[in-house]
């Protein structure tokens, strides 16, 4: 296997695990997948329909998101929102991002004692 190969390969295993985190967060207020596509972009998370759509189905099959359609507009879109337990989860999953994220920074300096 390639060097650039496997390189991709790992990156795209620490992105798909943090889509999720990364998705609940942004659902606390009703958005619709293109509204939520553009803001993790825009935050410098970028991910493509097709990845984002079957995401979205599967947290909510999980109940860790609710939809619901808005016709009111010329385009009906369908909004996603966290549910009760996906706020739990997320709330979980959060602290464990942040501890670990400070551990790996201490493994990743220079002088990993400090």
């Amino acid at each position: 296997m390639e060097k650039d190969e496997l390189l991709a390969g790992m990156i795209q295993e620490l992105r798909r695990g943090s889509l999720t985190l990364c998705v609940l967060s942004q659902l606390r207020c009703p958005a619709y997948g293109y509204q939520l596509i553009t803001l993790l972009n825009q935050n410098g998370i970028p991910v493509e329909a097709n990845t984002l759509y079957p995401l979205l189905r599967r947290l909510e099959n999980q109940g860790l998101l609710q939809s619901f359609w808005d016709t009111q507009e010329s385009k009906p879109r369908k909004y996603y929102s966290v549910t009760a337990t996906g706020q739990e989860i997320y709330d979980t999953l959060r602290r464990y991002w942040i501890e670990s994220a400070q551990a790996i920074t201490r493994l990743l300096s220079p002088d990993p004692t400090q």
